[in-house]
């Protein structure tokens, strides 16, 4: 598994360099920062509903300016991101579902290392929109389905190792070298297919299911140009 992701990891930082060489790049910056959030995520096609699984979200990266001033950016980051889902006993249980009026609760942990790349947009230096792609691969998983460990769900099965995403992101800068960064994303690839059951029996259907996660996180910028510019009080770029 670790072989395979420094496969992908100099994969990535390969195709950066022929499209973004040095020439290219706006005063030859590479910046580096450090994110570090939660995830509320669900996973569309569990029958569970909500945003209601909290997790966490973070890891290093680097930003590539390019383009005239620099308002253009690439960004790749490599990330410990919790994702999964929630329900309480205590929420309402429809009596056609495929769950019983005594449900005890469900509960489904996904852990991926994941390397997302993007491609952002600054505007004056305070707002940054962003759009791009994401591989995340499974590092751990647990499911608990009324209130039972499901010792059949493991990195072997039945969810996929690879989980491929597309995301949005808006940063905002809120102090110095500081952003405040909110985030979209959701699985391209369904990460399993499962078939229902409602608890008496009578009817079948099938889901498939998507990690759907907003991720709210601060990101702090170590060598940003426009606070450094700012404090030497030499130009604002």
């Amino acid at each position: 598994m670790i072989n395979l992701l420094s496969r992908k990891t100099l994969f990535l930082v390969l195709i950066l360099f022929l499209f973004f060489r040095p020439g290219n790049l706006y005063s030859q910056h590479i910046l580096g920062a450090l994110s570090a959030g939660i995830n509320l995520s669900q996973v569309d096609g569990d029958e569970v509903y909500g945003f209601k699984k909290v997790g966490f979200n973070g890891g290093p990266s680097v930003i590539i300016p390019f383009g005239k001033e620099g308002k253009w950016t690439v960004t790749m980051e490599i990330l410990f991101s919790m994702n999964g889902s929630t329900q309480k006993s205590a929420d309402t249980v429809q009596p056609d579902s495929n769950k019983p009026a005594s449900y005890n609760g469900y509960k489904l942990n996904l852990n991926y290392i994941q390397i997302p790349l993007l491609v952002h947009f600054t505007d004056r230096k305070i707002i940054a929109g962003g759009l791009g792609f994401a591989y995340g691969q499974l590092v751990g998983v647990t499911e608990w389905e009324n209130g039972h460990r499901v010792d059949s769900t493991t990195l072997q099965g039945p969810y996929t190792m690879a989980d491929f995403q597309v995301l949005a992101d808006v940063r905002l800068r809120i102090w110095k070298r500081l952003w405040a960064d909110v985030r979209y994303s959701y699985s391209i690839f369904p990460i399993r297919t499962r078939d229902f059951t409602n608890y008496t029996g009578t009817q079948v259907w099938t889901r498939k299911q998507h990690n759907n996660v907003i991720s709210l996180r601060l990101t702090y910028i170590f060598n940003d140009p426009y606070v450094r510019s700012r404090e030497g009080k030499t130009k604002k770029n």
